[in-house]
């Protein structure tokens, strides 16, 4: 039997297998990161250009807005605008001034029907520091301590004259003299108010039905009889 020959080199053969090259790893790392900037890059060049195009387009569109404003506000004629806003400020202050107007012929109407006809007033002192706070000062003479007892409880129910207060009471040859003091209330002598109460009072009498009240025969109203002399 032949022997095996022993190699005659140390030198190992190649085995046919190829390990990747490290330039050619980094060549497509490259490329890769160089494809993704080139896409961004884009979209945000489209995204600028949409940016820049709609404020463009919001521009134009407020122009467009404004120019039909001032064309329509110059159909309105601005001359009969300001003319009519100013009519409309006169009429607002128109009502500020009527609302606190006060009207002092109904406070004396109040007065005039919770007064009895045994008291007597000398002297008033209407006092008005502002329209929402009013007080009366009344100087006057009673029939006996009964009445100013019973004026005070009219006083007290009459709506106008609210907190009456008498002092100074004092009896004397012609009749029982007292002062008086009150407050007055600032919305029943309300200018606005009285003509309001008023309408309301004129709608509500127009809408009632009217009847007829029945006409019930009275024994007064019947026909004398007439009487014939008697014949001799």
């Amino acid at each position: 039997m032949a022997e095996n020959s022993a190699p005659t080199s140390f030198i190992p053969h190649d085995t046919g297998v190829v390990s990747p090259s490290p330039r050619r790893r980094s060549a497509g790392l490259n490329d890769l990161l160089l494809l993704s900037s080139i896409v961004l890059f884009v979209a945000s060049a489209a995204l600028a250009g949409g940016v820049f195009l709609y404020q463009q387009f919001l521009a134009t569109e407020s122009a467009s807005k404004l120019s039909q404003l001032e064309r329509a506000q110059a159909a309105f004629q601005p001359s009969l605008i300001q003319e009519l806003t100013r009519l409309d400020d006169r009429m607002h202050a128109a009502d500020r001034i009527l609302g606190s107007h006060l009207a002092p012929t109904a406070f004396f109407a109040a007065l005039e029907q919770a007064t009895l006809q045994t008291i007597s007033f000398q002297s008033l002192d209407f006092q008005v520091p502002d329209s929402q706070h009013m007080t009366i000062k009344m100087a006057g003479i009673a029939q006996s301590v009964n009445s100013i007892a019973l004026q005070a409880d009219l006083f007290s129910k009459n709506g106008t004259i609210a907190g009456p207060i008498f002092s100074n009471i004092a009896r004397q040859s012609d009749g029982v003299h007292f002062n008086l003091s009150a407050v007055v209330n600032p919305i029943s002598i309300n200018y606005a108010a009285l003509v309001a109460s008023v309408q309301n009072a004129g709608i509500q009498n127009q809408t009632l039905p009217t009847t007829e009240a029945p006409t019930n025969p009275s024994p007064f109203d019947a026909p004398i009889p007439e009487t014939t002399p008697p014949q001799n």
